[in-house]
């Protein structure tokens, strides 16, 4: 795994952490104020209808934005702290990305796709396409890393993105919506996927509207006018659905 964090501690601090968007004179509060913890390991749904400020609680999460007040630990962090080079860094290494959208290159093969964080990071060619091969593998497509995104289904080309989340080892996974393209087959197999990921110990954070896809997760945290309304810890379905 990454650098930040520890095994057992906590991942995710939020102290009074708000987000104000400004167009001229018009203000608009779309976070908070929200205090938030989530441990290392843990596997926590945050939920709310549009509007709610789940999409500007990832992106400050995931290290795409940062609070207008307040502060964000990310592994004892204190993000707001960091330069841009170490805060995309930071970003690069310790987070993986999963979107609802796939973002998969069109006419690149599925182990390329998933090597390029790697690239970016410069890794010796070798080496990224065979920790890239060793990823796919991981999530069930050893035998699909020649074949394009349009050779793969739907729940195929989501797991080449968890692969590809997965190829810098990072300490976090952020998922948004992600199976929010999927039929409900395809659902329930990435969600397994990811339950069988928390369970090595990778802490993942799901952002999701979908009841069917927070009762996979140990603690479902409930956004209201960009407020906590809930934070409720469950049992999840698991790899028991």
């Amino acid at each position: 795994m990454g650098e930040v964090g520890h095994p057992g501690g906590t991942m995710i601090e939020l102290e009074a952490v708000s987000k104000v968007y400004r167009t001229g004179e018009i203000e608009v509060r779309a976070l908070g104020p929200v205090d938030l913890s989530i441990d290392e390991g843990d596997l926590v749904a945050i939920m709310g209808p549009s509007g709610s400020g789940k999409s500007t609680m990832m992106n400050i999460l995931g290290c795409l934005d940062v609070p207008t007040e307040g502060t964000y630990r990310l592994g004892g962090v204190d993000v707001g702290r960091l330069r841009d080079n170490r805060l995309a860094d930071l970003r690069n290494k310790e987070i993986g990305f999963v979107f609802q959208a796939f973002n998969l290159i069109p006419r690149t093969t599925a182990v390329r796709n998933v090597e390029l964080p790697l690239v970016y990071a410069g890794v010796p060619r070798r080496e990224r396409r065979a920790r890239a091969a060793a990823a796919l593998e991981r999530v069930g497509l050893g035998e699909r890393v020649r074949h394009m995104p349009n050779e793969l289904s739907g729940g195929q080309q989501q797991r080449v993105a968890i692969a590809r989340a997965l190829v810098t080892e990072p300490t976090m996974i952020l998922a948004d919506e992600p199976t929010g393209n999927l039929d409900s087959t395809s659902t329930v197999e990435i969600m397994q996927l990811l339950v069988e990921l928390n369970a090595t110990g990778r802490t993942v954070v799901l952002i999701t509207h979908e009841d069917e896809v927070a009762a996979f997760a140990k603690r479902v945290v409930r956004l209201h006018d960009g407020r906590i309304a809930s934070d409720v810890r469950q049992a999840p379905i698991g790899a028991m659905a």
